[in-house]
């Protein structure tokens, strides 16, 4: 009845247990996991099973053999024998199916299928804040409906980076009594600074950003939270499953999504480990994927999304972040900094921001549109450059770094909303892309949108609505008002920094977001990128290993893994286009707007330059498949469970 059960009992006892296993031998609250600390051990990649010698033990079975349904634990190893997941993934689907409850799991094809009546892709910001109140709906209204959220990372939480400080507005209203549940948010912004930078001095402004009432905190840490609030409602969460496919009927709708098939080698292949992926299937389907969702770009594309309502292109930007522990004469809890200017050029858009969190943490980083034209501009050195000037390498001395990330986010704003509702479903979130570039905040933005889409989707399925009403709720909204006075800040930034800034200034001190003109957005980011003669290489200064430092330090720093033997998640649609036409017209950019140095090109037998993919080194940014000047770059997700794993970010 249940073959995704059994993927792994039919013939090796030791395998099966390593896979599937009761949780008797596999309780997160037992001491056979250990997180340990990210600064001290590569073991932080993923959680650590230690198990006893009579768990491993061929003849040894648990003490509850036969396997009992509502007691199972889902879990996926590497081959290297490092946990990647443990999830309930079928203890509550099982009973229920069982039981003939609203759920149901069916061997309809050749994946199994669990039913739902909202399935959400992605668990951050906007995808835990549906599920939270679409089962507070059910709460109130006296109702039984269920929600499934399915993550690619390892756990909640571990793919999730920004700057972060937050704004509460969203969560004020999500969860009134947050305080009093102990959200992590607990160190209110103190000092709001904002510099301009030369390459040797810091010239005080006045601070365009009203962080009032904000904190400063680890987002990583509050969707971590947020993910034990929704279970506490019954909401179903599934880390460690990377949503790769859309499903449809035959009449063009969304009713699902499928989870990608796991234990294929690289050569494509099947392994011993090979598990067939999943349909989850629902009755209303929420993408929340974050930045530059591989299955929200698929689904603007085919229902034309942008067309519908004339939106633009969405514009981005890398973000590149440290988290250090500092001095503790040098900790400001609270404290917040953000600069323009140096190293960056005037005709590049960006800056840097330092957060002081609590106990002694800061959050350092840099912020790259990705519409600059330079294609010899690495933003990973250029944010490690600035790490040496001297207003800000005074703060970092005598510290040490603990964790490193980089994630792309929307700059688009206003101008570039799609048309957020699909047959079958929405896109809530920075799927859709609600970052208020202004405030540089889009978390609460995001988790508003998710609000909304629920309200709408319990609508559709209660009383009869339709899910277009989500699109005049948001209109109706906080979100539009937002963001439609912050509309033309970042397209001002075209024209350089000196208009940018002045026209960032009449909007926000004169006409007050009111202006009678909506400026456009240039170029996509990847049509931005200029040729190689046009420029001149730029020479970056070696790491010192104390301020700044190289790329496989850094990665570390990230506690990304993935599976080795598996196929390249990043794929070329043309495989000539590296060596024919970014090489020699581009200098091989990708090989420096990747933070985690995925790409490099090196001499075949023959001497011939070739692009290699190092998969593995991956962080889930993005930045490849926004940047590459012909979108020759495809970022597919990989086995569930990889990438980094963030626990501070």
């Amino acid at each position: 009845m249940f073959k995704f059960l059994r993927f792994s009992i039919q013939s090796n006892p030791v395998r099966s247990y390593r896979n599937l296993y009761c949780s008797t031998h596999c309780n997160p609250s037992k001491s056979q996991f250990n997180r340990s600390n990210p600064t001290n051990s590569r073991s932080n990649d993923a959680l650590s099973y230690s198990p006893s010698p009579s768990a491993l033990s061929s003849t040894s079975k648990p003490s509850n053999y036969p396997f009992s349904i509502k007691n199972l634990t889902f879990c996926r190893f590497f081959s290297s024998g490092s946990l990647l997941n443990c999830a309930n993934f079928i203890k509550f689907s099982a009973s229920r199916a069982l039981l003939g409850g609203i759920r149901s799991f069916s061997e309809s094809s050749d994946r199994e299928s669990m039913n739902y009546d909202v399935v959400i892709v992605g668990a951050g910001p906007a995808g835990l804040s549906a599920a939270i109140r679409f089962k507070q709906l059910c709460r109130e209204k006296g109702v039984d409906l269920s929600v499934c959220v399915v993550e690619k990372a390892a756990e909640v939480g571990a793919h999730i980076l920004s700057g972060n400080v937050f704004e509460p507005r969203a969560l004020n209203e999500l969860i009134p009594n947050w305080k009093q549940q102990e959200a992590p948010i607990n160190v209110p912004v103190s000092a709001d600074k904002f510099w301009f930078l030369t390459k040797n001095r810091a010239f005080s402004l006045q601070s365009p950003f009203d962080n009032k009432g904000n904190y400063v905190i680890s987002l990583s840490q509050l969707v971590r939270w947020m993910g034990g609030k929704a279970e506490e409602l019954g909401v179903e969460i599934y880390p460690g499953f990377a949503a790769s496919e859309v499903l449809y009927n035959a009449n063009h709708e969304v009713i699902g999504i499928a989870t990608n098939d796991m234990g294929i080698a690289r050569d494509g292949s099947r392994k011993e480990t090979f598990q067939r992926g999943v349909e989850l299937k629902g009755r209303i389907v929420l993408l929340a994927e974050g930045c530059r969702g591989s299955l929200s770009e698929k689904i603007m594309r085919k229902y034309n999304l942008r067309e519908k309502v004339q939106s633009q292109h969405q514009t981005y930007a890398l973000g590149i972040k440290e988290v250090w522990e500092i001095d503790e004469s040098k900790h400001q809890p609270g404290f917040v900094l953000h600069t323009l200017g140096w190293p960056l050029d005037q005709k590049t858009y960006g800056g840097s921001f330092i957060y002081h969190m609590k106990d002694r943490l800061v959050s350092v980083g840099l912020v790259i549109a990705l519409d600059y034209k330079n294609p010899f501009l690495n933003p990973y050195e250029e944010f490690q450059k600035i790490k040496h000037h001297p207003a800000i390498k005074s703060m970092l001395e005598g510290g040490s770094v603990l964790e490193y990330g980089a994630r792309t986010l929307n700059e688009g704003g206003f101008q570039c909303i799609p048309y957020p509702v699909f047959p079958g479903g929405a896109l809530i979130g920075c799927s859709a892309g609600f970052l208020n570039i202004s405030k540089i905040k889009g978390a609460h933005t995001a988790m508003k949108s998710g609000m909304l889409a629920a309200e709408t989707a319990f609508g559709v399925i209660c009383e009869g609505l339709k899910m277009e009403a989500y699109w005049d709720k948001l209109r109706n909204s906080w979100i539009w008002e937002e963001l439609y006075r912050a509309r033309n800040l970042r397209p001002a930034f075209d024209h350089g920094l000196v208009p940018g800034l002045a026209m960032g200034a009449l909007e926000r001190f004169l006409l007050k977001g009111r202006a009678p003109w909506t400026l456009k957005h240039g170029k996509c980011d990847h049509e931005a990128t200029n040729a190689a003669k046009h420029h001149a290489p730029i020479e970056y200064p070696k790491p010192d290993g104390v301020i700044s430092f190289d790329v496989p330090t850094s990665l570390y720093r990230s506690n990304t893994n993935h599976d080795h033997d598996q196929p390249v998640h990043l794929r070329l649609k043309d495989p000539l286009v590296p060596e024919q036409v970014n090489l020699p017209i581009y200098a091989g950019p990708e090989t420096r707007y990747c933070p985690a140095r995925v790409y490099e090109y090196i001499p075949d037998e023959e001497g011939r330059m070739k692009l290699q993919i190092n998969a593995q080194n991956c962080v889930h940014c993005k930045a490849c498949d926004i940047k590459d000047p012909k979108q020759n770059i495809e970022w597919t997700v990989p086995e569930g469970g990889g990438g980094p794993g963030y626990s501070l970010m």
